[in-house]
């Protein structure tokens, strides 16, 4: 009669091992909700503004971009704060920008003072929309491989957006005539070509807000937040235009500093000798 084989040390680490290998890793379901919701939120507020602007009713549609600009730069800092940063709230966040930052402005613009260029204005829109999602793409990718945090490589989608937002608030009556269409065009085709160039912008998002700062600086938070609650079409027309500005400001300083500092280090040119130097 044969007896039952004893497990001995061996097969017993063998059997562990084997349970070891068989389980798999948990994926970790679920996404965070508090940058999400303010993600949403962004979107929520970009199809706003494309009803809103197919409506006719650009006064209501063009603040919705400027919500949707102050929910942006909530969404990723509060992910930070929470360390719920993860790689579905990135790609989130893109989709979400493309829709605010990219279509809606372009729909915005098209309906406020581009029709009356017919297929010109219509396509104006699209390098426009074109242009927000590139700029998107190449700031995954540069975010991914690490840069300097200080500057942004072209003009952020955002701020690019803002621009034809602030311009729609400002004259919300919108445009008929052929040659004020003209401006409208240059409106969207000046902040398109901005978001794909090489230009350097300023970033704010190496901004201490735990450092201690002087009062006079919440006396200056106060005055403009003053500033934009009493007169907010001019405070944010000139926010929008001044940013859009600093690059080319930032840029001829930079050239500027530069050709003054080659001109302190070339050399003196020799003067030729005198007659009286000569004659000895």
């Amino acid at each position: 009669m044969d007896t039952p084989h004893e497990p001995t040390t061996d097969d017993t680490q063998m059997r562990f091992l084997r349970r070891q290998s068989d389980r798999r890793p948990r994926v970790r379901r679920g996404v965070a909700l508090l940058p999400s919701l303010f993600t949403m939120g962004n979107m929520f507020c970009g199809y706003s503004c494309i009803i809103y602007s197919l409506r006719g009713d650009f006064e209501s549609a063009a603040p919705y971009i400027g919500i949707s600009i102050v929910l942006d730069m909530l969404d990723g800092r509060i992910a930070r704060l929470t360390g719920t940063s993860s790689e579905f709230g990135l790609q989130l966040d893109s989709l979400a920008d493309a829709i605010s930052f990219g279509v809606a402005p372009a729909i915005l613009a098209y309906s406020w003072g581009l029709h009356p260029l017919g297929r010109l204005g219509m396509f104006s829109g699209f390098l426009f929309v074109s242009a927000a999602v590139l700029r998107l793409a190449r700031f995954n990718v540069q975010s991914a491989a690490g840069g300097d945090k200080r500057y942004f490589v072209g003009m952020p989608s955002p701020a690019a957006a803002g621009v034809p937002a602030a311009t729609v608030y400002m004259f919300s009556d919108g445009v008929t005539d052929y040659r004020a269409a003209l401006a409208a065009l240059a409106m969207v085709l000046v902040p398109a070509v901005l978001m794909v160039s090489t230009i350097r912008f300023r970033s704010f998002k190496t901004l201490d807000l735990q450092m201690r700062r002087p009062y006079t600086v919440l006396f200056f938070v106060a005055a403009g937040l003053m500033a934009i609650a009493t007169h907010p079409r001019i405070v944010l027309v000139a926010m929008a235009y001044t940013y859009l500005a600093s690059a080319f400001i930032g840029l001829a300083l930079t050239r500027f500093r530069h050709r003054g500092h080659y001109a302190a280090a070339a050399p003196a040119p020799l003067e030729p000798p005198s007659a009286d130097a000569a004659n000895r």
